[in-house]
């Protein structure tokens, strides 16, 4: 027997050599693609967490504009301004309401459910059923230094600022402005 005929083939050792290439180039690209899809992940956790958190709405108190089931992004900010939605938590719940007024002003609600800040009547097109609600406050009512005075759009099963259970919003308990709705995909957009 021939010492050579225990040696492979030239062409033998070609194809061993390019198939060990291959697997080497498909474990290095492999463990590229893990050790992105690992950073990609923890930066989106880290952005929802600090800086965007995601939500998923119940309840009806901001009906039509935000439903129950809704998926929406809220922005960290504790500075608000009249007509944002915001976000707060109330009992462990978190609660989204319109920000109606803000320090220092002054919030009527008059019998038929048009509320009025420092005396003039606002333009509200995102409520559809006016309604005075359950309230126990004596109007008109002066919004304290940092917090907010906040109303649900579907003012007759909303509870919010107009009972004193929950009040004016302190600015720094908020979890933030509602930005947008990204569930369901029918509804995408920013809110309003």
């Amino acid at each position: 027997m021939n010492n050579l005929d225990a040696f492979p083939s030239l062409e033998a050792l070609r194809a061993e050599q390019k198939r060990l290439n291959h697997r080497r180039r498909y474990r290095r690209a492999l463990g590229g693609t893990i050790a992105v899809l690992v950073v990609v992940s923890a930066l989106a956790v880290l952005v929802s967490t600090l800086f965007m958190p995601v939500f998923r709405i119940t309840g009806s108190s901001m009906e039509p504009n935000l439903n129950d089931g809704d998926i929406i992004v809220a922005m960290k900010t504790q500075s608000f301004k009249r007509g944002q939605v915001c976000g707060f938590y109330y009992n462990n719940k978190l609660l989204l309401k319109r920000v109606i007024a803000t320090a220092g002003m002054w919030v009527t609600i008059d019998e038929d459910g048009y509320v009025y800040v420092d005396g003039e009547k606002l333009d509200e097109p995102y409520v559809t059923d006016r309604s005075r609600g359950i309230t126990d406050l004596e109007y008109p009512v002066q919004v304290p230094d940092g917090c907010v005075f906040v109303l649900g759009d579907h003012r007759s099963t909303s509870v919010d600022s107009r009972s004193s259970v929950v009040g004016f919003i302190k600015e720094e308990e908020t979890v933030g402005q509602i930005v947008l709705r990204i569930w369901p995909l029918q509804g995408i957009g920013l809110i309003e």
